[in-house]
Parts: structure tokens; C-alpha cells; sequence
């Protein structure tokens, strides 16, 4: 399989950029970070802005309490902004129905922008000292200049996480970028060699070096069973040759021969002995190739296969139908067309033992379905399941394992259902 082939066959997945995801994440971790240090600050400086303001008012009622108990009466106030109140009714209109609703509170804002503090005297009932502090107050007239630099401040960090994430993004994800370029859509054997050492000693070299290990294994791996596939040649197209000619030698020394079934079960054998080996062999090498496809009638192949097929049956009750739709033409190779026939038909043949086996086409999909006892779901689950090289029978039987591997091969389609029987559908793209 060329290289062309492999990057042919590439699904197409959506991948998402690595810096990408590196710089968002990074932007969205600095504007967290910085809303969450402004919300910080900003409660802060309300918290030391009130926590004056109160010191304040606790040293004012401190003084204005021992002066009472030094000349028994109350004293006005220092400062100007601080009153105190002898009554509940007495207090400031903005904020005397909201202290009966509410006595705990402490702080309380009035109308044209006032704002208050209380404080009940602690050891005299019914006096309290309020301040007006809307003139002392630093925070919250400036709150919206405050914001505004807040968030110029959050989007200048942004801005800089942005740039630093881009540049560790693209410092990270470009070694790994170099990696996949590399070994994607290459066959395992045009991997160059020793090619983890100019990537750097990280997490990214440690990678490296496990790709190509795993490669070299593989390669191996190519290597062993090109061999093999080579000797099973050798191994098996001779013996095979050598029963043809046999064959032809004995069928010409012979003019009346009462053995005549016996020599054609064995040609027939071998000639489908022969196209099983070719057709395997295709299938170990990977090739595809469209140079031996033609039109091919399919009635002559299915009522072929039935004749070489027919020793399964046994004498056993069973009714073979080839439907009239079958004179049709497909586009294909006749030896993997002989092969799907002879391992679907054998199948069915042979797993079935009373009943019928139906043939047909529709469509261009060829259906072969039985009254046998069925496949298991487990089991029709794996056989139309994308299969993986080195993958072993199905377990119903070596030929639709066969069967499987040639479909998705020459990229025909493979259903199967099993309920009462098997139906076995392959669409002949």
C-alpha cells in the first residue's frame, strides 16, 4: 500500500489546535484571576474605609461617655459631622424608621447622597451618637473611576496573558505539530530512523522515542509477515500447480474414464484452491488495484459455486433459490466475486440443516440467506465491526471471516441480521 493509499483511506476527524486551547485557557484563567483580585480590592478598601470611620465614631462616644460621668450632663459633640440623639424618634428622618425596622445595623444611607453611621452609647440606654460622613468618605464617590480602572487594568492582563500563552502555546504545540506531520499518513516502514533525537528531553522526547520504538516493532512485525506471505506463495501455489497438471495429464492418457466426477471434484478444488490463495494473498499484501476489474455476469458465479459448493448440503432436506434478479453485471474482480461466493454459499450451506438457502440481487447487493440455527449478537456484532489487521475469525467459521476482510477490502458493504436464520447483505460498490 502506497503512501497515497494511506493518506486516501485517512478519516476525516475535526482536530482542535493545542495552542489555541493553551491561550484561551490561559485568558479566561487571567480575566477569573483579575475579576476575582478587583472584586478583592475593591471590598477591601470599603472594609478600611469603614473600619476609620468607626474607630472614629467608638473614640468620640469614649470621650463624650467620661465626660458625662465627670460633670453628669452630655456635652455636644467634637466634631461637627457627629450629633447625638436621646431618642429613637429623635433620630434623622433618613434613618430612624429603617433603625426601629432593624436596631442591629450600623450604617444606613439617606437621601442626596448622605450616608450615616450609628452608634448606641453602651452604657446609657436610649443615646445614640450619629455621624453624617458623606464628606469623609473616599471610596464610593470615586467607585465608578474605580471600576472603569479595574477593568482597563483586567484587559491589559488579558492582553499580556494572551501574548505570553500564544508564544508558550506555540513553543509547546510545535514539536508536537512536527511529530504528527511525521508519522501521519506515512506507512510504518518509510518512517526514517532514529527520528526522537531532535525532539526535545521532555514529555514531547518521551513520546518520540515510544512512536519510534512502536514503529520499529512494527516494521518488524511488516517485515515477518511479508516473508511469510512470500513462502505461503511459494508453499501453496506449487502443491496446487502440481494437482492441475496431474489432472490434465491423467484426464489425456484417459479417453473413457469411469472416474470422471472424481478428476473434475479435484480440478474444480484446486482451480478454487487457487483463487482462495490469490485472494488471500491480496488481501495480507494490501493491494488494490483496479486493473483486473470488468463487467462480470453473476448468475454463471452463483450457479457455479453451488456446483462446487453442493458436497456441504450431505443429502440434507435443504431447498436452494436463485432468484431471476441475479442475471445481472457487476464491476469487479472475478477471483474476489468467486471467493465471496464460495465462503458465503459454503456457509450457508453448510450451517444450515434443513430448510432453504435463498440467493438474490437487488440493487447491486447481493443476498444470501438461510433457515440455519443463526449467529449469536456478540458474534454478528464483531462481523460487522471494522476489523483490524491481524484480526482473527469471527467465530462462525473461518470463511465469513474471509468474507469481512474482502469487503472491506474492495470496499463493498457488509450487513448481517440473524433472527430466524441468517441474511447476509453485501452492497458491490
Amino acid at each position: 500500500m502506497t503512501n497515497s493509499d494511506v493518506k486516501k483511506q485517512k478519516p476525516s476527524i475535526k482536530f482542535h489546535s493545542l495552542s489555541r486551547k493553551i491561550v484561551s485557557q490561559f485568558c479566561l484563567f487571567t480575566l477569573l484571576i483579575s475579576t476575582v483580585w478587583g472584586m478583592l480590592c475593591f471590598t477591601l478598601m470599603y472594609i478600611i474605609e469603614d473600619d476609620f470611620i468607626e474607630r472614629e465614631i467608638r473614640l468620640e462616644a469614649q470621650y463624650l461617655q467620661q465626660d458625662y460621668e465627670k460633670n453628669q450632663q452630655w456635652s455636644a459633640p467634637r466634631v461637627s459631622y457627629m450629633a447625638l440623639y436621646f431618642s429613637k424618634n429623635t433620630l434623622p428622618d433618613d434613618i430612624k424608621q429603617r433603625y426601629i425596622n432593624e436596631p442591629n445595623r450600623k450604617e444606613f444611607s439617606g437621601k442626596n447622597g448622605r450616608h450615616y453611621h450609628l452608634l448606641a452609647l453602651p452604657k446609657s440606654e436610649n443615646i445614640y451618637l450619629v455621624a453624617e460622613v458623606s464628606e469623609m468618605l473616599l471610596v464610593r464617590p470615586i467607585t465608578e473611576n474605580i471600576l472603569k480602572v479595574m477593568i482597563f487594568s483586567g484587559l491589559i492582563l488579558v492582553l499580556l496573558a494572551f501574548i505570553i500563552a500564544w508564544k508558550l502555546g506555540r513553543k509547546t504545540a510545535v514539536p508536537l505539530k512536527q511529530l504528527a506531520d511525521l508519522v501521519n499518513g506515512v506507512a510504518p516502514e518509510n518512517i526514517p530512523d532514529k527520528f526522537a533525537k531532535q525532539f526535545p528531553n521532555n514529555e514531547i522526547g518521551i513520546l518520540a522515542h515510544t512512536l519510534e520504538s512502536a514503529m520499529a516493532r512494527i516494521n518488524q512485525s511488516l517485515l515477518r509477515e511479508k516473508c511469510f506471505t512470500r513462502d505461503v506463495s511459494h508453499e501453496l501455489r506449487t502443491p496446487v500447480a502440481i494437482i492441475k497438471n496431474a489432472v490434465e495429464v491423467y484426464r489425456n492418457q484417459q479417453t473413457v474414464d469411469d472416474n470422471k466426477p472424481i478428476i473434475d471434484r479435484i480440478s474444480q478444488a484446486s482451480t478454487q484452491m487457487e483463487q482462495t490463495v490469490t485472494t488471500l494473498l491480496t488481501l495480507a499484501r494490501g493491494e488494490h488495484t483496479e486493473a483486473d476489474k470488468n463487467n462480470i455476469k453473476m448468475l454463471p458465479l452463483i450457479e457455479q459455486s453451488i456446483i462446487d459448493q453442493n458436497h456441504l448440503i450431505n443429502n440434507k432436506p435443504i431447498q436452494v433459490e436463485v432468484n431471476d434478479n441475479c442475471d445481472v453485471e457487476v464491476y469487479a474482480q472475478s477471483g474476489m466475486l468467486t471467493v465471496l461466493l464460495d465462503n458465503l454459499i459454503g456457509n450457508a450451506f453448510q450451517y444450515t440443516q434443513q430448510g432453504r438457502v435463498t440467493i438474490e440481487m437487488q440493487n447491486k447487493t447481493l443476498i444470501v440467506a438461510d433457515t440455519g440455527p443463526g449467529i449469536e449478537a456478540s458474534i454478528s456484532d464483531k462481523v460487522t465491526e471494522p476489523a483490524v489487521k491481524g484480526s482473527q475469525s469471527t467465530g462462525y467459521g473461518f470463511g465469513l471471516s474471509i468474507v469481512k476482510r474482502l469487503c472491506e477490502h474492495q470496499g463493498w458493504l457488509l450487513t448481517l441480521s440473524s433472527e430466524q436464520g441468517t441474511k447476509i447483505s453485501i452492497t458491490l460498490k
